[in-house]
């Protein structure tokens, strides 16, 4: 028998899940991000694909037909001709890029994605004048560099990860204004862009031999932690949502429209006919593991009347700077008052989230796109029950954990059938003209 391989390299670690031919769980396993080593280290994520790989049974390993590899949106590096990093990664929410934002303005239509110092173009920008660039060759994302160390192959990435690059999903190529003598001389830096699934090449003989993987076993192109999450989840019908809980709050809702606003930190994602609309706050479960142990967080929880709405108002961001629903760099975290006893202090996060994330849905739909009727959670917030009730209570729609929370079982399903992981929806939609909105 075949079996499917999804790895997912997200906020706050790794994660690994096989499934055969019928969509059934046969191993999964994960590894966090130590304390004391950068996330942004190529290095760690190297690690990290090493420690889940070896940890597969070598049955299954030995039978793998397809894998499909997710990692953080904008999280990207520069390497050499031989795929060396050159310096750490740019994660997801590095701004560091703020400095060329004005130059993008003059460049990109007004409100585009890429017109945020977070964005993958912003990031390539910034790194043409960093001291490194001169020997860069390529410039990949996450996903791409960890899905070449399988495969072997450079250059090639997904139209999920490169959205943030400028790369325009509803007509396949990159856009006309990136012929800007500013970006001109990045063309060359630029990834050559498929479909997510698409099989890039089978894995390479050092990969196969090092980890006891078939030698047929075919490589695809990958998407990023948050559509893994979204496929993972089984949402099919216009208006359905999901909530992605990890470290950060990443919304995406299935519209019939795209919408670009970056002034509101919100893009789409084609998913073949239909499109996902959304954001991603960088408050998010990261902000409760600073204060509280995860048996802190299980105890206090529950001890919690989700029916009973808190007053402390909070905005709960780890470090300063916002990316949505509100767009600001300079953004503070606003955390007091602390109250004394740890329950009522836990009680405020999770009510201030919610309504952040109520927040984002209510601006979403304020902009075109479908009503919000269902929410389904993934990430490791599906398991808060008191969370989910207030959310429920706050949002004022029914709100479930994803059949599946973890979007390396979505990627998995990526693996397992490519594009067609698309077609369950129940609804058929219109390819839509891109909508971008100004300020």
């Amino acid at each position: 028998m075949s079996y499917y391989l999804g790895l997912d390299f997200g906020t706050s670690g790794a994660r690994a899940i096989v499934i055969d031919p019928g969509q059934g769980i046969l191993h999964q396993a994960q590894v966090s991000h130590p304390l004391n080593i950068s996330s942004a280290s190529c290095s760690l994520w190297q690690t990290q694909l090493d420690q889940l790989l070896q940890q597969i049974p070598h049955d299954l390993k030995g039978n793998l037909e397809r894998i499909a590899i997710d990692g953080t949106s904008s999280t990207v590096l520069i390497c050499d001709g031989q795929g060396h990093p050159l310096r750490d990664a740019l994660l997801y929410n590095n701004n560091q890029a703020g400095d060329v934002l004005n130059t993008l303005k003059i460049i990109a239509p007004a409100d585009h994605v890429v017109l945020a110092a977070t964005s993958s173009l912003a990031k390539l920008l910034w790194l043409q004048g960093q001291p490194e660039f001169p020997a860069a060759r390529y410039f990949l994302h996450q996903a791409d560099w960890l899905g070449f160390l399988l495969h072997g192959q450079l250059g090639i990435s997904d139209y999920h990860n490169a959205l943030k690059l400028g790369y325009d999903p509803a007509r396949e190529v990159y856009p006309d204004w990136f012929q800007h003598p500013v970006l001109a001389p990045l063309h060359p830096f630029l990834p050559k862009v498929v479909a997510p699934g698409t099989v890039i090449a089978p894995i390479s003989s050092q990969a196969a031999t090092r980890w006891q993987i078939n030698p047929t076993c075919a490589i695809c192109a990958g998407t990023t932690d948050s559509m893994g999450a979204f496929l993972a989840s089984g949402a099919t019908a216009l208006g359905t949502a999901v909530t992605s809980l990890g470290s950060t709050l990443v919304l995406k809702l299935i519209s019939p429209i795209p919408i670009q606003a970056s002034a509101y930190g919100i893009y789409s994602h084609r998913c073949g006919d239909y499109w996902l609309v959304g954001g991603a706050s960088n408050c998010g479960g990261a902000i409760l593991k600073e204060f509280f142990t995860d048996q802190e967080l299980e105890s206090l929880s529950a001890a919690i009347n989700p029916d009973i709405p808190s007053e402390l108002d909070y905005y709960p961001l780890p470090q300063a700077g916002e990316r949505f629903p509100i767009h600001d760099p300079d953004l503070q975290p606003r955390l007091d008052p602390k109250p004394e006893h740890p329950q009522e202090f836990l009680h405020g996060l999770l009510e201030s989230l919610a309504r952040i994330e109520a927040q984002g849905y209510r601006l979403l739909v304020s902009l075109g796109a479908s009503p919000l009727k269902r929410v389904y959670t993934a990430g490791g917030g599906a398991k808060n029950g008191a969370w989910t009730k207030i959310r429920t209570r706050v949002l004022g729609v029914p709100v479930q954990a994803s059949p599946q929370t973890e979007a390396a079982y979505g990627t998995a399903l990526l693996a397992l059938r490519g594009l067609a992981a698309y077609e369950n929806l129940a609804q058929k939609l219109p390819a839509s003209p891109l909508k971008v909105l100004g300020n």
